[in-house]
């Protein structure tokens, strides 16, 4: 797996309407009177420029979180990587994207995808995070 980071995000986006009523499978026309409110993106991924990026992921060992070849992941990089995380980190330089698994002294770092197995991070190896993922978005035109 490898990724590809594509830079940061920034404040100001425009608004775009969010209905307020529920959507089924099927995809009603929406009239203008259910419009709720106007939404950015910003407020609805909480981007805090300059500490948010987009990274665009390559494979499938974290398929299992839900995120895809191809997905594109909203990272935030002022927040403390705690166990359970998912995380953008670089380990001994090379760039993955995995699930930050923690006990004691012991660090491992977890595919979501059994065909990988997990990563332990041992003495002499150099682990960075380079912030913890929020939210993933994925091009149904290229699924």
């Amino acid at each position: 797996m490898s990724i590809t980071i594509l830079g940061p995000l920034e404040n100001g986006g425009e608004k775009l309407p969010l209905y307020s009523f529920k959507v089924p499978a099927g995809f009603p026309s929406p009239a203008a009177d259910h419009i709720e409110k106007h939404i950015s993106l910003d407020e609805l991924f909480d981007i805090r420029a300059p500490h948010v990026y987009l990274v665009k992921i390559e494979g499938d060992s974290m398929q299992g979180a839900g995120i895809y070849n191809g997905d594109m992941v909203i990272v935030d990089r002022s927040l403390y990587a705690e166990h359970g995380d998912i995380v953008i980190a670089a380990l001994n330089s090379e760039p993955v994207c995995k699930r930050l698994d923690m006990h004691g002294n012991s660090v491992i770092l977890r595919s979501e995808n059994p065909k990988y197995p997990p990563r332990h991070v041992m003495e002499g190896d150099e682990l960075v995070i380079w912030g913890v993922v929020k939210y993933s978005i994925r091009d149904h035109d290229n699924t």
